[in-house]
C-alpha cells in the first residue's frame, strides 16, 4: 500500500493574484504556510483486478477509468493509465471550507500515482502538474498558490510571473520567532462549507471589467511583499496589520467574499484582542484566521465561544510519502519529500 499525505494551507496576504488574468499582466505574490491538517491518499491493488474500487466522499466500483465520476480522479488515473486499485481518501478538515482542500487532493493524487507507477516530479514539477490538471485540463476558475503550497509546505513567499512562471521562496525566521508566530494564530471554525468556484468566477469576470480591482489586487500583492521582509526581520506583529488591511482589500473585489454573519464574528474578534484577520479561502464561509498575542487569547476565546478554535501548527514538509515500513517499526513515520 502506498499513501500520501499533503497539508492543506492557510493563505495570509495576496490571494487572487494568481488568478491568470492578473499576474500575466501585473506579476503576482501570495505569502501564505502549509498547515498541520492533511490529506491523505491510499492505494494498493484491488481483488479484482480489472475494476477500479474508490472511496472518498461517496464510494465507486467501476470496470474501466472511463466510468470514474470523480473529475479529478478521472483525469489523472486516465493520465496514469491506472486500473485494478483500491484508493481510498481521508482527510482531517472537510473539503469547502477555505484551507484549498481541492489542490491539496490532487497534489496528493498525482504524488500518489507516481509512486505507484514509478515515476519522479520535482516538487515543483508536482505542483505545476497540479495546476495544469485543475486549470487547463478541469477548466476550474481558480489560481496556482493552493497547489505550490500543498507541494512545498512551509511559510512562503509564492511568485506568480507574466510568463506562467512560480517561485517559491521561503520566509527564513529564527525558531524563536517560527514558534511565536505559530503560537499567536488561531482559526475559528463558521460550521458552513462551500465550493470556491461561485466567487471565483465573480472575482475573475470583475478583474477583466473594473481596474479598480486590478489596482486592489496591486496593493494586495505589495502588502505580501512587504509582510515577507517583516516576518524575516523577526517582525512577527507585522502580519496582524497586514492581515486587516489585506482583508479590507479583499472584501472589495468581489460580492459574495464576506457576509453579515462573517463581518460580525471579525468585529468582535477585533474588539476582544485580535490585531487583525481574515476570512480563509474563496469567501462566504469555512475558517476564521485572527492573529492574536497569546495574552490576548483566553480574551477572545470567551467572546467567541460559540465557535470551535482550533491552533495553527505549521507542516513544513509539503506533499509527502508515508513509508510503512517505517510506520510500523518506529514510533514516528518517516516522510519522504516528492523530490
Amino acid at each position: 500500500m502506498i499513501i500520501t499525505r499533503t497539508p492543506l494551507r492557510i493563505s495570509f496576504v495576496g490571494g487572487g493574484s494568481d488568478l491568470p488574468e492578473f499576474y500575466r499582466e501585473h506579476g503576482g505574490a501570495v505569502l501564505s504556510a502549509a498547515l498541520a491538517k492533511y490529506v491523505f491518499l491510499s492505494m494498493h491493488p484491488y481483488f479484482h483486478e480489472q475494476k477500479i474500487f474508490l472511496k472518498y466522499s461517496q464510494s465507486e466500483l467501476v470496470d474501466s477509468v472511463e466510468q470514474i465520476q470523480h473529475r479529478i480522479i478521472h483525469e489523472v488515473f486516465s493520465a496514469y493509465g491506472i486500473t485494478g486499485v483500491d484508493f481510498n481518501s481521508s482527510a482531517d478538515v472537510p473539503a469547502g471550507t477555505g484551507l484549498g482542500s481541492s489542490s491539496s487532493f490532487t497534489v496528493g493524487l498525482i504524488n500518489l500515482c507516481n509512486a505507484y507507477t514509478g515515476r519522479h516530479m520535482t516538487t515543483a514539477e508536482l505542483a505545476e502538474s497540479a495546476c495544469h490538471v485543475e486549470i487547463e485540463r478541469l477548466c476550474e476558475p481558480i489560481g496556482k498558490q493552493d497547489q505550490y503550497a500543498a507541494a512545498f509546505g512551509g511559510l512562503n513567499l509564492i511568485l506568480f510571473q507574466p510568463d506562467d512562471s512560480v517561485h517559491v521562496e521561503r520566509v527564513v525566521m529564527t525558531p524563536r520567532h517560527y514558534q511565536q508566530l505559530q503560537k499567536n494564530l488561531v482559526l475559528y471554525y463558521l460550521g458552513q462549507t462551500r465550493a470556491a468556484s461561485e466567487v471565483l468566477r465573480e472575482q475573475r469576470d470583475n478583474l477583466r471589467s473594473d481596474r479598480s480591482k486590478v489596482v486592489i489586487l496591486g496593493k494586495m500583492v505589495q502588502l505580501a511583499r512587504e509582510l515577507f521582509t517583516a516576518l524575516g526581520h523577526g517582525d512577527i506583529d507585522a502580519l496582524g496589520a497586514a492581515l486587516h488591511a489585506g482583508w479590507m482589500y479583499k472584501k472589495e473585489l468581489a460580492k459574495g467574499i464576506s457576509n453579515e454573519r462573517i463581518d460580525h464574528y471579525y468585529e468582535v474578534g477585533l474588539r476582544n484582542g485580535a490585531q487583525g484577520g481574515k476570512l480563509l479561502g474563496a469567501g462566504g464561509s469555512g475558517f476564521l484566521l485572527f492573529y492574536v498575542t497569546e495574552s490576548e487569547q483566553e480574551r477572545l476565546q470567551r467572546a467567541l465561544s460559540d465557535l470551535q478554535a482550533f491552533p495553527v501548527v505549521f507542516d513544513d514538509y509539503g506533499s509527502t510519502l508515508l513509508d510503512l515500513n517505517q510506520v510500523f517499526t518506529m514510533s514516528t513515520p518517516l516522510y519522504v519529500r516528492a523530490a
